[in-house]
Protein backbone atom coordinates (compact mmCIF):
# COMPACT_ATOMS: atom_id res chain seq x y z
CA UNK A 1 0.00 0.00 0.00
CA UNK A 2 1.29 3.44 -0.93
CA UNK A 3 2.52 5.47 2.06
CA UNK A 4 0.76 8.73 1.23
CA UNK A 5 -1.19 11.19 3.36
CA UNK A 6 -4.82 11.71 2.46
CA UNK A 7 -8.15 9.94 2.36
CA UNK A 8 -7.92 6.29 1.35
CA UNK A 9 -9.21 5.38 -2.11
CA UNK A 10 -11.24 2.26 -2.88
CA UNK A 11 -8.09 0.37 -3.89
CA UNK A 12 -6.34 1.41 -0.67
CA UNK A 13 -9.31 0.28 1.43
CA UNK A 14 -9.28 -3.09 -0.29
CA UNK A 15 -5.52 -3.35 0.30
CA UNK A 16 -6.04 -2.45 3.96
CA UNK A 17 -8.57 -5.27 4.26
CA UNK A 18 -6.24 -7.72 2.53
CA UNK A 19 -3.45 -6.79 4.96
CA UNK A 20 -5.68 -7.50 7.97
CA UNK A 21 -6.43 -3.90 8.90
CA UNK A 22 -10.13 -4.56 8.33
CA UNK A 23 -11.28 -7.87 9.80
CA UNK A 24 -14.50 -9.77 9.21
CA UNK A 25 -15.60 -13.39 9.27
CA UNK A 26 -17.95 -12.60 6.38
CA UNK A 27 -16.23 -11.51 3.12
CA UNK A 28 -16.80 -7.93 2.04
CA UNK A 29 -19.93 -7.66 -0.10
CA UNK A 30 -20.13 -6.36 -3.65
CA UNK A 31 -20.42 -2.59 -3.61
CA UNK A 32 -19.46 -2.31 0.05
CA UNK A 33 -16.30 -0.36 -0.78
CA UNK A 34 -17.08 3.05 -2.23
CA UNK A 35 -14.65 5.51 -3.92
CA UNK A 36 -13.50 6.95 -0.58
CA UNK A 37 -15.35 5.00 2.10
CA UNK A 38 -16.56 1.56 3.16
CA UNK A 39 -20.04 0.62 4.31
CA UNK A 40 -20.34 -1.04 7.70
CA UNK A 41 -22.70 -4.02 8.10
CA UNK A 42 -24.77 -4.82 11.15
CA UNK A 43 -23.90 -8.06 12.93
CA UNK A 44 -26.20 -10.56 14.61
CA UNK A 45 -26.56 -9.09 18.10
CA UNK A 46 -28.36 -5.87 18.91
CA UNK A 47 -29.31 -4.44 22.28
CA UNK A 48 -32.10 -2.06 23.28
CA UNK A 49 -30.35 0.18 25.77
CA UNK A 50 -31.63 2.64 28.31
CA UNK A 51 -29.49 5.53 27.09
CA UNK A 52 -26.81 6.56 24.64
CA UNK A 53 -23.27 6.36 25.99
CA UNK A 54 -19.56 6.62 25.28
CA UNK A 55 -17.26 3.96 26.78
CA UNK A 56 -14.57 6.37 27.95
CA UNK A 57 -10.83 5.77 28.23
CA UNK A 58 -9.83 2.20 29.02
CA UNK A 59 -13.38 0.88 29.00
CA UNK A 60 -14.89 -1.65 26.59
CA UNK A 61 -18.15 -0.83 24.85
CA UNK A 62 -19.54 -4.31 25.49
CA UNK A 63 -19.15 -3.86 29.25
CA UNK A 64 -21.08 -0.58 29.10
CA UNK A 65 -23.77 -2.23 26.96
CA UNK A 66 -24.20 -4.97 29.58
CA UNK A 67 -24.97 -2.39 32.23
CA UNK A 68 -27.50 -0.52 30.09
CA UNK A 69 -29.29 -3.34 28.25
CA UNK A 70 -33.06 -3.65 28.50
CA UNK A 71 -33.17 -6.65 26.17
CA UNK A 72 -31.11 -8.34 23.45
CA UNK A 73 -32.32 -8.74 19.86
CA UNK A 74 -31.23 -11.30 17.26
CA UNK A 75 -30.91 -9.58 13.87
CA UNK A 76 -30.26 -12.76 11.88
CA UNK A 77 -33.94 -13.02 10.88
CA UNK A 78 -34.60 -9.29 10.86
CA UNK A 79 -36.01 -7.07 13.59
CA UNK A 80 -38.02 -3.87 13.88
CA UNK A 81 -36.31 -0.89 15.53
CA UNK A 82 -38.95 1.46 16.93
CA UNK A 83 -38.90 5.25 16.97
CA UNK A 84 -37.86 6.96 20.17
CA UNK A 85 -35.67 4.05 21.29
CA UNK A 86 -31.90 3.68 21.44
CA UNK A 87 -30.24 0.51 20.15
CA UNK A 88 -26.63 -0.60 19.89
CA UNK A 89 -25.69 -3.28 17.36
CA UNK A 90 -22.44 -5.10 16.80
CA UNK A 91 -20.80 -4.50 13.43
CA UNK A 92 -19.52 -7.36 11.29
CA UNK A 93 -16.28 -5.50 10.60
CA UNK A 94 -13.60 -4.88 13.22
CA UNK A 95 -10.33 -3.00 12.80
CA UNK A 96 -6.61 -3.40 13.39
CA UNK A 97 -5.37 -0.11 11.98
CA UNK A 98 -1.73 0.79 11.36
CA UNK A 99 -0.35 3.29 13.86
CA UNK A 100 -0.58 6.16 11.35
CA UNK A 101 -4.10 5.44 10.02
CA UNK A 102 -7.21 6.91 11.65
CA UNK A 103 -10.84 6.75 10.58
CA UNK A 104 -14.15 8.55 10.93
CA UNK A 105 -17.70 7.35 10.45
CA UNK A 106 -20.99 8.82 9.34
CA UNK A 107 -24.49 7.61 8.51
CA UNK A 108 -24.99 6.59 4.89
CA UNK A 109 -26.98 9.05 2.78
CA UNK A 110 -30.01 6.76 2.72
CA UNK A 111 -29.87 6.39 6.51
CA UNK A 112 -29.86 10.13 7.08
CA UNK A 113 -32.77 10.66 4.70
CA UNK A 114 -34.82 8.22 6.81
CA UNK A 115 -34.04 10.22 9.96
CA UNK A 116 -32.32 7.23 11.51
CA UNK A 117 -29.74 8.68 13.89
CA UNK A 118 -26.69 6.40 13.61
CA UNK A 119 -23.27 6.76 15.24
CA UNK A 120 -20.27 4.45 15.55
CA UNK A 121 -18.78 3.58 18.94
CA UNK A 122 -15.34 2.06 19.64
CA UNK A 123 -13.73 0.66 22.78
CA UNK A 124 -12.25 3.46 24.87
CA UNK A 125 -14.05 6.01 22.72
CA UNK A 126 -14.47 9.58 23.95
CA UNK A 127 -16.27 10.82 20.82
CA UNK A 128 -18.80 9.27 18.48
CA UNK A 129 -17.80 8.42 14.90
CA UNK A 130 -14.11 8.96 15.72
CA UNK A 131 -11.67 6.06 15.40
CA UNK A 132 -8.14 6.90 16.57
CA UNK A 133 -5.00 6.02 14.66
CA UNK A 134 -3.84 2.50 15.39
CA UNK A 135 -7.18 1.38 16.84
CA UNK A 136 -7.57 -2.37 17.22
CA UNK A 137 -10.92 -3.69 18.29
CA UNK A 138 -14.63 -4.05 17.53
CA UNK A 139 -17.07 -1.51 16.16
CA UNK A 140 -20.63 -0.89 17.34
CA UNK A 141 -23.43 1.11 15.77
CA UNK A 142 -25.77 3.19 17.91
CA UNK A 143 -29.13 3.39 16.10
CA UNK A 144 -32.09 5.58 17.01
CA UNK A 145 -34.96 5.91 14.49
CA UNK A 146 -36.54 9.34 14.90
CA UNK A 147 -39.44 9.43 12.42
CA UNK A 148 -40.09 6.00 10.86
CA UNK A 149 -39.72 2.53 12.43
CA UNK A 150 -37.23 0.52 10.39
CA UNK A 151 -36.68 -3.14 9.64
CA UNK A 152 -33.00 -4.15 9.75
CA UNK A 153 -31.11 -7.43 9.70
CA UNK A 154 -27.62 -8.84 9.81
CA UNK A 155 -25.77 -7.31 6.86
CA UNK A 156 -27.83 -4.11 6.70
CA UNK A 157 -25.67 -1.07 5.99
CA UNK A 158 -26.52 2.05 7.96
CA UNK A 159 -23.11 3.66 8.45
CA UNK A 160 -19.91 4.16 6.49
CA UNK A 161 -16.29 4.67 7.48
CA UNK A 162 -13.55 6.75 5.86
CA UNK A 163 -9.84 6.08 6.46
CA UNK A 164 -7.14 8.74 6.43
CA UNK A 165 -3.44 9.18 6.94
CA UNK A 166 -2.09 12.54 8.09
CA UNK A 167 -4.11 15.77 8.03
CA UNK A 168 -5.48 16.10 4.48
CA UNK A 169 -8.13 18.78 5.14
CA UNK A 170 -7.67 21.93 3.03
CA UNK A 171 -7.35 25.23 4.87
CA UNK A 172 -9.33 28.26 3.75
CA UNK A 173 -6.62 29.47 1.37
CA UNK A 174 -6.21 26.09 -0.30
CA UNK A 175 -9.98 25.69 -0.50
CA UNK A 176 -10.36 29.12 -2.12
CA UNK A 177 -7.79 28.16 -4.73
CA UNK A 178 -9.54 24.86 -5.48
CA UNK A 179 -12.86 26.68 -5.73
CA UNK A 180 -11.40 29.09 -8.29
CA UNK A 181 -10.08 26.23 -10.39
CA UNK A 182 -12.95 23.79 -10.09
CA UNK A 183 -16.05 25.81 -9.04
CA UNK A 184 -17.06 23.67 -6.08
CA UNK A 185 -20.55 25.20 -5.85
CA UNK A 186 -22.61 26.85 -8.58
CA UNK A 187 -24.17 30.30 -8.49
CA UNK A 188 -23.25 33.06 -6.10
CA UNK A 189 -19.99 32.46 -4.28
CA UNK A 190 -20.09 33.08 -0.55
CA UNK A 191 -16.87 33.93 1.29
CA UNK A 192 -14.92 30.83 2.32
CA UNK A 193 -14.51 30.63 6.08
CA UNK A 194 -14.26 27.18 7.60
CA UNK A 195 -15.61 25.62 4.41
CA UNK A 196 -17.60 26.38 1.26
CA UNK A 197 -21.01 27.76 2.23
CA UNK A 198 -24.17 26.01 1.04
CA UNK A 199 -27.61 27.65 1.20
CA UNK A 200 -31.17 26.28 1.15
CA UNK A 201 -33.52 26.50 -1.85
CA UNK A 202 -37.05 27.49 -0.85
CA UNK A 203 -38.02 28.97 -4.22
CA UNK A 204 -39.47 25.72 -5.60
CA UNK A 205 -38.24 22.83 -7.72
CA UNK A 206 -41.16 22.32 -10.11
CA UNK A 207 -44.35 23.95 -11.41
CA UNK A 208 -46.17 23.13 -8.17
CA UNK A 209 -43.63 25.07 -6.12
CA UNK A 210 -42.38 21.97 -4.28
CA UNK A 211 -39.64 22.94 -1.82
CA UNK A 212 -39.30 19.78 0.26
CA UNK A 213 -40.96 17.10 2.36
CA UNK A 214 -41.96 16.71 5.98
CA UNK A 215 -42.00 13.24 7.51
CA UNK A 216 -45.37 11.88 8.63
CA UNK A 217 -45.95 10.36 12.03
CA UNK A 218 -47.38 6.90 12.81
CA UNK A 219 -46.38 5.33 9.50
CA UNK A 220 -45.61 1.79 8.46
CA UNK A 221 -42.17 0.20 8.40
CA UNK A 222 -39.29 1.04 6.12
CA UNK A 223 -37.17 -2.00 5.24
CA UNK A 224 -33.71 -0.48 4.91
CA UNK A 225 -32.62 -3.16 2.43
CA UNK A 226 -35.52 -2.79 -0.03
CA UNK A 227 -35.19 -0.20 -2.79
CA UNK A 228 -38.33 1.48 -4.09
CA UNK A 229 -40.66 -0.49 -1.80
CA UNK A 230 -42.47 2.44 -0.14
CA UNK A 231 -44.99 4.92 -1.50
CA UNK A 232 -43.99 8.55 -0.96
CA UNK A 233 -47.53 9.56 0.06
CA UNK A 234 -47.57 7.02 2.91
CA UNK A 235 -44.54 8.56 4.61
CA UNK A 236 -44.11 12.15 3.45
CA UNK A 237 -46.09 15.38 3.27
CA UNK A 238 -44.98 17.60 0.36
CA UNK A 239 -44.18 21.23 1.16
CA UNK A 240 -44.75 24.04 -1.32
CA UNK A 241 -43.43 27.57 -1.50
CA UNK A 242 -45.47 30.08 0.49
CA UNK A 243 -44.60 33.07 -1.68
CA UNK A 244 -42.47 34.58 1.07
CA UNK A 245 -39.44 32.32 0.62
CA UNK A 246 -39.53 31.09 4.21
CA UNK A 247 -40.22 27.91 6.15
CA UNK A 248 -40.85 27.46 9.87
CA UNK A 249 -39.03 24.41 11.23
CA UNK A 250 -40.93 22.84 14.10
CA UNK A 251 -38.66 21.04 16.59
CA UNK A 252 -40.72 17.83 16.56
CA UNK A 253 -40.58 17.46 12.77
CA UNK A 254 -38.11 16.16 10.19
CA UNK A 255 -37.62 17.85 6.82
CA UNK A 256 -36.00 16.96 3.51
CA UNK A 257 -34.85 20.07 1.63
CA UNK A 258 -32.12 20.76 -0.93
CA UNK A 259 -29.33 23.22 -1.51
CA UNK A 260 -29.69 26.15 -3.86
CA UNK A 261 -26.22 25.44 -5.20
CA UNK A 262 -25.07 22.46 -7.23
CA UNK A 263 -22.13 20.79 -5.47
CA UNK A 264 -18.97 19.51 -7.15
CA UNK A 265 -16.38 17.16 -5.65
CA UNK A 266 -13.40 16.77 -8.03
CA UNK A 267 -11.92 13.26 -8.46
CA UNK A 268 -8.84 13.95 -6.32
CA UNK A 269 -10.83 15.17 -3.33
CA UNK A 270 -13.51 14.09 -0.88
CA UNK A 271 -15.89 16.41 0.94
CA UNK A 272 -17.93 16.49 4.11
CA UNK A 273 -20.81 18.68 5.30
CA UNK A 274 -20.05 20.16 8.70
CA UNK A 275 -22.54 21.55 11.18
CA UNK A 276 -23.26 25.24 11.03
CA UNK A 277 -22.33 27.42 13.99
CA UNK A 278 -25.28 27.22 16.42
CA UNK A 279 -24.89 30.96 17.03
CA UNK A 280 -26.46 31.61 13.59
CA UNK A 281 -29.21 29.02 13.64
CA UNK A 282 -30.81 26.52 15.97
CA UNK A 283 -31.03 23.65 13.52
CA UNK A 284 -29.11 20.62 12.32
CA UNK A 285 -28.48 19.85 8.66
CA UNK A 286 -27.23 16.72 6.92
CA UNK A 287 -26.82 13.63 9.05
CA UNK A 288 -24.89 11.91 6.25
CA UNK A 289 -21.94 14.16 5.73
CA UNK A 290 -19.70 12.33 3.23
CA UNK A 291 -19.49 13.29 -0.44
CA UNK A 292 -17.38 10.87 -2.47
CA UNK A 293 -14.94 11.87 -5.24
CA UNK A 294 -16.92 12.49 -8.42
CA UNK A 295 -20.13 13.68 -6.77
CA UNK A 296 -21.49 16.38 -9.05
CA UNK A 297 -18.55 15.92 -11.44
CA UNK A 298 -19.73 16.46 -15.01
CA UNK A 299 -17.50 13.72 -16.45
CA UNK A 300 -19.16 11.26 -14.05
CA UNK A 301 -22.68 12.27 -15.03
CA UNK A 302 -23.19 14.53 -12.05
CA UNK A 303 -23.67 17.99 -13.48
CA UNK A 304 -26.19 19.91 -11.39
CA UNK A 305 -26.09 17.66 -8.30
CA UNK A 306 -27.64 19.39 -5.30
CA UNK A 307 -26.89 18.57 -1.69
CA UNK A 308 -29.99 17.08 -0.08
CA UNK A 309 -30.47 18.50 3.40
CA UNK A 310 -31.87 16.48 6.28
CA UNK A 311 -33.06 19.16 8.66
CA UNK A 312 -34.21 19.27 12.27
CA UNK A 313 -34.72 22.32 14.47
CA UNK A 314 -33.27 22.35 18.00
CA UNK A 315 -35.68 22.90 20.88
CA UNK A 316 -37.64 25.86 19.44
CA UNK A 317 -39.38 26.67 16.14
CA UNK A 318 -36.95 28.37 13.78
CA UNK A 319 -37.54 30.22 10.49
CA UNK A 320 -35.19 29.61 7.59
CA UNK A 321 -35.34 31.68 4.41
CA UNK A 322 -34.57 31.07 0.77
CA UNK A 323 -30.83 31.46 0.18
CA UNK A 324 -29.92 31.26 3.87
CA UNK A 325 -26.60 29.53 4.57
CA UNK A 326 -27.33 26.22 6.28
CA UNK A 327 -24.03 24.32 6.11
CA UNK A 328 -20.42 24.31 4.96
CA UNK A 329 -18.49 21.84 2.90
CA UNK A 330 -14.93 21.01 3.90
CA UNK A 331 -12.68 19.24 1.40
CA UNK A 332 -9.86 16.74 1.95
CA UNK A 333 -7.21 15.48 -0.42
CA UNK A 334 -7.37 11.90 -1.57
CA UNK A 335 -4.18 9.88 -1.06
CA UNK A 336 -4.74 8.70 -4.63
CA UNK A 337 -7.51 9.03 -7.20
CA UNK A 338 -10.08 6.25 -6.78
CA UNK A 339 -10.42 3.61 -9.47
CA UNK A 340 -14.17 4.32 -9.64
CA UNK A 341 -15.84 7.68 -9.24
CA UNK A 342 -19.18 8.34 -7.62
CA UNK A 343 -21.80 8.42 -10.34
CA UNK A 344 -21.60 6.78 -13.73
CA UNK A 345 -18.89 4.33 -12.70
CA UNK A 346 -21.08 2.95 -9.90
CA UNK A 347 -24.68 3.64 -10.95
CA UNK A 348 -24.93 5.72 -7.76
CA UNK A 349 -28.37 6.52 -6.35
CA UNK A 350 -27.91 10.24 -5.80
CA UNK A 351 -25.76 11.48 -8.67
CA UNK A 352 -27.30 14.43 -10.58
CA UNK A 353 -29.97 14.67 -7.88
CA UNK A 354 -32.20 17.61 -7.20
CA UNK A 355 -34.68 17.31 -4.35
CA UNK A 356 -34.63 13.56 -3.77
CA UNK A 357 -35.89 11.26 -1.06
CA UNK A 358 -33.99 8.13 -0.10
CA UNK A 359 -33.84 5.16 -2.45
CA UNK A 360 -36.52 3.36 -0.43
CA UNK A 361 -39.32 5.48 -1.93
CA UNK A 362 -40.87 5.15 -5.36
Amino acid sequence: MRVTSGIFSDAMIEALAAAGGIRTDVPLAEGQVQPASMDLRLGRRCWRVRASFLPGPGRQALARIAGLTLHEIDLSEGAVLETGCVYVAEVLESLALPSDVAASANPKSSTGRLDVFTRVIVDGGTAFDTIPAGYTGPLYAEISPKTFPVLVRTGSRLAQVRFRRGAPRLDDGELAGLNEREQLVSGARHPIAGGVAVSVDLAGFDASGLIGYRGKRHTGLVDVDRVGACRVADFWEPLTADGRGALVLDPSEFYILASKEAVHVPPDYAAEMVAIDPMVGEFRVHYAGFFDPGFGHSAAGGSGSRAVLEVRSHNVPFIIEDGQIVGRLVYERMAERPARLYGSDLNSNYQAQGLKLSKHFR
